[in-house]
């Protein structure tokens, strides 16, 4: 904190309590003068590191509560009365020994800034490579980048790059770059080695601006005095005018001395640290690092939120959303074929194909023949038929574009997703649909925040305008701010404070300029870059949105406890100077009815150990949790298969369009029902105890209701329907429900996901 001096309080807490305990046994034995000498030896320390707080304090025009000690143990001193001044030292250590305690529980080694910045360079001399250090990088050197290595420089590329750019704009997948393209330094290159010619020397390359970014904001962000500082400005005026009218209306030094002993603020000086000391260690428990009272003072004012989008409120990872096939192609067989050729392929969109089925439980090939071309696919042979998987460019240098593939493109476009196209024999059977998706505990973090006492919910995102706009609507969120870049961010959060106090929540180097200049930056530590953790304020060590609210509920009762501590610790305390100053109180009983002050504030501040949690006891375990996903992962074929009968009904011929329908409803009938009607009858009544209220599931019962109408239906439908399959009208009968079956499944699985992961008991 700003106005703790070099000295070491707990040092001097040791030495205060050693000296007035041993100089209380010597004066009890007779030898005052002994005792005397201890008594000074205690106090002169904690006088000195006062004076040094206070001149601190009025250089920066500050006030502090520091002034009465100050006086108080001076007088004393002045006085003669040593044992009152030994006591007032001790009160005045333990209390900024506990505040140096709340700085060092809540300060835990970070990682360096620049941990992930690229410390050498490949460079091409005379046709050989060296390994050189980044300072010696000039523009028009030319440069080897290995596959996982950061870009040391930027430049121009040489050739084709495939590069995760995440942690610079915040785009969640790789981007493909061409020769003659320009690359940032701070990227990862996430496909084969690649060459490119500097354009900058290091000093002056993007993540060297991103650094003096973060350098200028944390400089030029003003201290935050202490809730009891702010306190003081009231109390001290107040203490000396009493203590003065006490020694104008006696002129008995001994009763000012008794006034301002009394007026010793140490419910101020121990109750706030203890509060914020438990607050910290609260939201600690809950994996939520604080790196300092001030900062959870902060925290509990705040009214306004910004937040980066990927690795934020979204994933940050690509993961398989929906299936695009050919008639007559079934969905797992376009994704068994894609993953089986895809396990020969270290790129990260291939890694999620081949999750993906893994996922699903489909039994892969293994590969031959494989050849990749970094960036654009692969190609090989998997079970004897040729297969080529990766970009749509790619895909029909081999295979016919499908009818349905430029409606697909156009999709992934308007969703800002990542298509993955697959060929089987010259013939393009099928695409996958893989974009970043909304964290589970995403849209109820948001409603926490909000009923926690967040007004303003900004969105900033180095995605393209669409793209962003379409996560806002989902979540809510109105102020939405795309294609930003780190100094734009910075702009928006210096902007914003001047309305009030902002909290930034990100998780990528470009969003640590942003953290710093926030009164409050929270990073998702667990999986954030390294600069935004130390820029950050705070650091969500789950990889959790939620528990933001829950720190922030924390901080905010943490304070109100302070306040109310405080207030019952003066108000005692100003009942005491007013008796002091009629003379029916000496300065040492003041001193020890101080101390009861003292305890009965700090045992009202510990209340904050239990502050704010916004869970409900009890919860789902970790089995019953991973049970759940399991069984949805096994029930996303059903779905895929029934968006996938709805898009091809009309192209099928009656017969096939009846056996098909016959295979869903079995499907349907024995996989989907007997899973929701085990929920109705087992999970929800628990989730209905934990929830409260008087029906909190009927929403999800109603759902279920009408999962079971539209499956009653299409059974009707499928058990009448005669060999010839349906006639056109009866066609687009099956077809609507179908596609309101494929809604309300893909809404209902997405709440029911939301409120498990919200239920479920951290491990």
């Amino acid at each position: 904190m700003p106005f703790i001096s070099q000295l070491p309080y707990r040092a001097l807490l040791v030495v205060s309590a050693l000296t007035l305990l041993v100089g209380t046994l010597l004066h009890l034995n007779s030898q005052t003068a002994l005792a005397h000498g201890l008594w000074l030896a205690g106090v002169i320390p904690v006088l000195l590191g006062l004076c040094v707080d206070i001149v601190k304090t009025l250089l920066r025009r500050q006030a502090g509560v520091d002034v009465l000690a100050l006086l108080s143990i001076g007088l004393a001193l002045v006085l003669d009365e040593i044992l009152t001044a030994a006591v007032i030292a001790l009160m005045v250590a333990s209390g900024r020994a506990l505040e140096d305690y709340a700085e060092a529980q809540a300060r835990r080694e970070m990682t360096a800034l620049l941990n992930r910045a690229p410390r050498v360079a490949n460079r091409y001399e005379d046709g050989q490579l060296r390994q050189i250090s980044l300072e010696q990088v000039l523009p028009g050197d030319r440069l080897l980048v290995r596959s996982g290595e950061v870009v040391p420089v930027d430049g121009t590329l040489s050739s084709l790059a495939e590069l995760d750019e995440s942690m610079l704009t915040g785009e969640s997948l790789p981007a493909r770059r061409l020769s003659g393209d320009t690359v940032r330094s701070g990227a990862i290159n996430a496909g084969a080695a690649f060459d490119m010619t500097a354009s900058a020397s290091a000093a002056n390359s993007t993540f060297a601006g991103i650094v003096r970014l973060v350098s200028s904001a944390q400089a030029t962000r003003s201290p935050v005095a202490r809730l009891a500082d702010r306190y003081a400005l009231l109390f001290v005026p107040l203490a000396l005018a009493l203590a003065g009218l006490a020694w104008f209306a006696t002129a008995d030094p001994i009763r000012l001395l008794a006034v301002l002993v009394v007026a010793t603020p140490c419910p101020l000086i121990l109750a706030v640290p203890v509060a914020i000391v438990s607050g910290m260690s609260r939201c600690a428990r809950r994996g939520v690092l604080v790196k300092g009272g001030g900062a959870l003072e902060r925290l509990a004012q705040a009214n306004t939120l910004f937040f980066d989008k990927t690795g934020t409120l979204t994933g940050g990872n690509a993961r398989l959303v929906a299936i695009q096939c050919e008639p007559h192609t079934r969905a797992d067989e376009v994704l068994r074929l894609a993953a089986s050729l895809d396990q020969a392929s270290n790129h990260v969109i291939a890694a999620a194909i081949v999750a993906a089925a893994r996922e699903r439980g489909l039994v892969l090939s293994v590969p031959a023949q494989v050849v990749e071309e970094p960036g654009a696919g692969v190609s090989g042979q998997v079970d004897g038929k040729s297969v080529t998987v990766g970009a749509f460019a790619y895909v029909i240098r081999t295979s016919a574009p499908a009818s349905w593939s430029q409606l697909f493109l156009q999709r992934l476009r308007y969703d800002g997703a990542c298509g993955v196209f697959v060929g089987v024999d010259g013939v393009m059977q099928g695409a996958l649909h893989l974009t970043d998706e909304i964290r589970l505990e995403t849209p109820r973090a948001l409603r926490l925040l909000r009923r926690a006492g967040i007004e303003r919910f900004v969105m900033l995102t180095g995605d393209r305008q669409h793209i962003a706009d379409s996560i806002g609507a989902v979540l809510g969120v109105t102020d939405v701010r795309a294609e930003q870049t780190p100094a734009d961010k910075l702009a928006a959060i210096q902007a914003a404070r001047r309305d009030g106090v902002v909290i930034m929540v990100g998780d990528g180097v470009n969003d640590a300029p942003a953290l710093a200049a926030a009164d409050i930056g929270v990073s998702m530590g667990a999986r954030g870059a390294d600069a935004s953790s130390e820029a950050a304020d705070v650091v969500l060590l789950v990889d959790r949105l939620d528990r933001l609210a829950e720190a922030l509920m924390v901080a905010r009762r943490t304070r109100r406890i302070a306040v109310q501590s405080v207030a019952v610790g003066m108000g005692l305390t100003l009942v005491a100077m007013v008796v002091a100053a009629f003379g029916y109180l000496p300065p040492v009983a003041g001193a020890l009815l101080q101390e009861v002050i003292d305890l009965v504030a700090i045992l009202s501040a510990l209340r904050a150990r239990q502050a704010g949690s916004m869970r409900p006891s009890g919860g789902l375990s970790s089995e019953q949790w991973t049970q759940l996903q399991v069984e949805h992962q096994q029930l996303k074929p059903v779905l895929d298969s029934v968006r996938s009968l709805a898009d091809r009904l009309s192209s099928l011929s009656g017969p096939v369009a009846a056996a098909e329908l016959a295979e869903l409803n079995e499907r349907l009938l024995h996989q989907l029902l007997p899973h929701e009607r085990q929920d109705d009858s087992e999970l929800y009544p628990r989730i209905a105890v934990l929830t409260g209220g008087d029906d909190p599931m009927a929403a999800m019962n109603s759902t279920h209701r009408e999962i079971f109408r539209i499956t009653g239906r299409l059974a009707h439908i499928a058990q009448e329907l005669p060999e010839s399959g349906p006639d056109p009208a009866y066609m687009q009968e099956i077809q609507r429900l179908l596609y309101g079956l494929d809604a309300i499944l893909r809404l209902h699985f997405a709440q029911e996901e939301e409120l498990y992961h919200a239920f479920r008991e951290s491990s």
